[in-house]
């Protein structure tokens, strides 16, 4: 039988932001516990650290690896997508109540929680979702369903670059980084 979670393999560059090459394919496993490990513990307190706005992007765009969720790539652009990972990540910035947005997205009725992690400035929420990528429903269709979905039901604004399939998003460190149960039993 398919087991979709093995499958959900998506491409881990490292930084700088600009390397467009991937390193590796990697899980939400992988993720889960580079995220939680000490190993980028001390940039992401330096990030958040920096108060300048221009020194801040510039810190991160240096200082952090990055995936694209949404599949495996030769390299991060869209054509060069190989094959979509069934996954979709959201991205909220400037949360006034950060934690309140976590446990209102665990608790989502329609969309269960695959991965969900403070964003590296640690005002931000990176929702990692599945989703059924098909002809008829491509990546982009879905990021304007949910986004209308997430706006009537949370009342809350996605950061609109999440269409791109090939989104990169930053990996940084938060110890209560939450991971759906299913991924820790392979």
């Amino acid at each position: 039988m398919f087991n979709k979670t093995t499958y959900q393999r998506f491409s881990f560059f490292e930084q700088p932001v600009t390397n467009t090459q991937p390193r590796k394919n990697i899980t939400l496993k992988d993720a889960f516990r580079a995220i939680t490990s000490d190993y980028l513990k001390e940039p992401t307190l330096q990030l958040r650290s920096i108060t300048d706005k221009d020194e801040n992007r510039k810190f991160k765009a240096t200082h952090f690896s990055y995936v694209c969720f949404s599949g495996t790539f030769t390299q991060r652009n869209e054509k060069a997508l190989i094959q979509h990972s069934g996954l979709i990540a959201i991205d909220f910035d400037h949360l006034e109540d950060v934690e309140a947005v976590k446990l209102q997205l665990l608790k989502d009725p329609h969309f269960t929680t695959q991965l969900l992690f403070i964003s590296p400035n640690g005002n931000g929420i990176k929702w990692i979702i599945e989703i059924e990528v098909s002809e008829k429903y491509p990546h982009e269709t879905w990021f304007h369903v949910l986004n209308n979905y997430i706006q009537q039901t949370h009342s809350l604004e996605i950061d609109k670059a999440c269409k791109d399939v090939s989104r990169a998003t930053f990996l940084c460190y938060d110890a209560e980084c939450w991971i759906h149960p299913k991924y820790m039993v392979q």
